[in-house]
C-alpha cells in the first residue's frame, strides 16, 4: 500500500474553535470541543478502530487477559498502515482544530492511540500527565480525544485544573498495576495523591461528552479515568500534535512510542522527520 504523505495530503478543512474553549484549554488544560466531526468521519475512525481490534500491531496491548469478554486494551501508531488514523490526522478537522488550541503557526500530528474499555471492564485509569512518557519537549502540545460512543461524565476522564501550568513533572505509571516506572528522578517527582487534593477543594474539569465531541487536553495536565460500568464499549481515540515549539527529549526509561533520535539532537527541532509529519491547514 502507498501512504500519502504530509506533503501530499490535501488541506485539512478550516474549523472554529470556540474562544471559549481555547482560553478554558489555556487555563485548564483541558476543554471540549462540540460537534467537531461528523458521522463520516466518525465511521471512518470507528472502521480503524475495528482495524486495530481485528488486526492489532506489534505495539498493541491488553491490560486484562485478551480472552477473556471484558477487559481494557489499546494500540498505537498505526495510521501509517491504517487508512482510517492517517485520513483523520491528514483530512479531517483535527488538525486546524489542534493548530488553534496551540497557537501554533504549524501543526505536526505524533500519532494515534487507540484506547478501549469493554462493558464491564474494572480497570481504572491512574492519575497521570502524558508528556513524561513522550520523547518531546515544549509547551505547544494537545490530544484531542475522540469519542466513538457517548460517554457520562462520571465514566470519562477527569483533569485536574491548571495542573499544566505547575512547572512539575511526574514519574509515569504503568497503567496495569499503577507503579511508577521508576523512584523519583532528577527533575521528576512521584504524581501526588490528587484523590486527596480533590478532596481538599482542588478543582476538577469533566466532560459529557457524545460522539463527534472531541475532548482536548496538555500533555503535562493530569488526569485519571474510571473502569467501564456502561453496558456498551467505550471507544475513543486520541490524535497527538506538536506545535511550533516542539523539540526531541529523552528521558530516564524507555519512552513511548519506543522512538530513538535516529538523527535527532535533544533539544533540536525535528525537522522534515517523518514521524512526526507537518499538516498542512
Amino acid at each position: 500500500m502507498q501512504h500519502q504523505s504530509a506533503a501530499d495530503s490535501a488541506p485539512t478543512p478550516r474549523v472554529g474553535v470556540s474562544a471559549e474553549s481555547i482560553e478554558q484549554f489555556r487555563r485548564d488544560g483541558a476543554t471540549i470541543v462540540r460537534g467537531l466531526l461528523d458521522a463520516d468521519w466518525l465511521q471512518v475512525i470507528g472502521d480503524a478502530v475495528e482495524h486495530n481490534r481485528r488486526h492489532p500491531s506489534d505495539w498493541s496491548h491488553w491490560y486484562t487477559d485478551s480472552e477473556q469478554a471484558v477487559g481494557f486494551w489499546t494500540d498505537y501508531v498505526t495510521w501509517r498502515d491504517v487508512d482510517g488514523h492517517r485520513r483523520a490526522a491528514f483530512e479531517s478537522p483535527l488538525a486546524e482544530a489542534a493548530r488553534q488550541l496551540m497557537g501554533s503557526s504549524t501543526v505536526r500530528f505524533f500519532h494515534e492511540h487507540v484506547l478501549v474499555k469493554e462493558p464491564g471492564a474494572t480497570e481504572r485509569t491512574p492519575w497521570h500527565h502524558d508528556q513524561p512518557y513522550y520523547c518531546l519537549d515544549g509547551d505547544q502540545n494537545v490530544s484531542l480525544w475522540v469519542a466513538l460512543d457517548p460517554v457520562p461524565a462520571s465514566a470519562g476522564m477527569r483533569f485536574l485544573a491548571g495542573s499544566h501550568r505547575w512547572d512539575r513533572w511526574f514519574v509515569p505509571r504503568k497503567f496495569i498495576d499503577h507503579t511508577p516506572y521508576s523512584a523519583a528522578d532528577e527533575g521528576f517527582e512521584l504524581v501526588p495523591d490528587v484523590d486527596a487534593m480533590i478532596a481538599d477543594g482542588a478543582d476538577v474539569v469533566g466532560f459529557d461528552v457524545e460522539p463527534g465531541d472531541v475532548v482536548a487536553f496538555h500533555y503535562r495536565t493530569l488526569h485519571d479515568a474510571p473502569g467501564n460500568t456502561m453496558t456498551s464499549r467505550r471507544r475513543a481515540v486520541s490524535y497527538r500534535w506538536i506545535g511550533d515549539d516542539a523539540t526531541f527529549a529523552t528521558r530516564p526509561w524507555e519512552v513511548s512510542p519506543p522512538y530513538e533520535a535516529d538523527g535527532l539532537q535533544v533539544g533540536g527541532a525535528l525537522g522534515d522527520d517523518p514521524r512526526f509529519p507537518l499538516v498542512h491547514t
